[in-house]
């Protein structure tokens, strides 16, 4: 993903499982990769990513982080600024579809306003927060990429079928604080590209209960997506900077 980079460093946010511990997996068999950050919320959750950070403890460092509490998302921020002083890669891998409290809405009539914040506070705002307090590592001379796993369904253009209103609007508002965000950028921190990136649909708990209706084909595995987005990042360039790709580097809508 950064082969360019000796030693570059990256954070992973919400590594604890599905893309994000894939892509935790994939940095630490870089040679070049210096130290690499990964966020996770809860311990009964996050076996995996811990038994990582004992295997490779010179490499990796786990922090945990609720990114709907910015106090956390500053204290981990200071964190990573006492070992490095620059980030090269940074991907938000956090989202929520469906948990024991959230469903995908199939209509008005289910639209439950704490509901929908919360999908916006774990989808789109925990990202922007993201991107506020980790300005200081990013406004550097190398390259750096910040990314965030967004979805093909939070695209207004895109939308045919309707229904899932939390999850298409909080995912079509990470979009809009990512183009926001690498506006700013540009003139803040200009070495520095800021992407939306479409998975497609992944075998992960957030897919589970609707992988039936994938076509055939369709379900990626993690490795192959992770192979597939860090393909797209390492092709970006400063000009890609604010746009939204898919995963297989074409351009989507907004």
């Amino acid at each position: 993903m950064l082969a360019e980079i000796n030693q570059a460093n990256a954070l992973i946010v919400g590594a604890s499982q599905g893309i994000g511990l894939g892509f935790v997996r994939a940095l630490l068999k870089q040679d070049k990769m210096g130290n690499v950050y990964a966020t996770y919320r809860s311990q009964d959750t996050a076996s995996e990513l811990l038994d990582l950070e004992r295997q490779y403890s010179d490499r990796l460092k786990c922090l945990q982080v609720d990114i709907t509490d910015e106090s956390q998302i500053i204290a981990a921020t200071k964190q990573i600024q006492e070992s490095v002083q620059q980030l090269h890669l940074a991907i938000y891998c956090v989202g929520v579809l469906h948990d024991r409290n959230l469903s995908p809405e199939k209509s008005l009539r289910q639209i439950d306003p704490e509901k929908l914040i919360y999908s916006f506070q774990v989808n789109s705002i925990g990202a922007v927060l993201l991107a506020k307090h980790l300005m200081p590592l990013f406004n550097k001379r190398d390259r750096s990429i910040f990314a965030s796993i967004s979805a093909k369904v939070g695209s207004i253009g895109d939308n045919r079928l309707g229904g899932w209103y939390g999850y298409r609007a909080s995912k079509a508002a990470l979009n809009m604080f990512l183009k926001t965000t690498a506006i700013e950028y540009s003139r803040r921190c200009p070495k520095t590209i800021v992407v939306a990136l479409h998975p497609g649909t992944t075998d992960t708990r957030l897919s589970q209960p609707f992988q039936k209706n994938v076509p055939p084909g369709k379900l990626f595995s993690v490795e192959y997506t992770i192979t597939l987005l860090s393909q797209v990042i390492s092709g970006l360039e400063i000009k890609d900077s604010g746009e939204f790709f898919s995963w297989d580097g074409t351009k989507l809508p907004w």
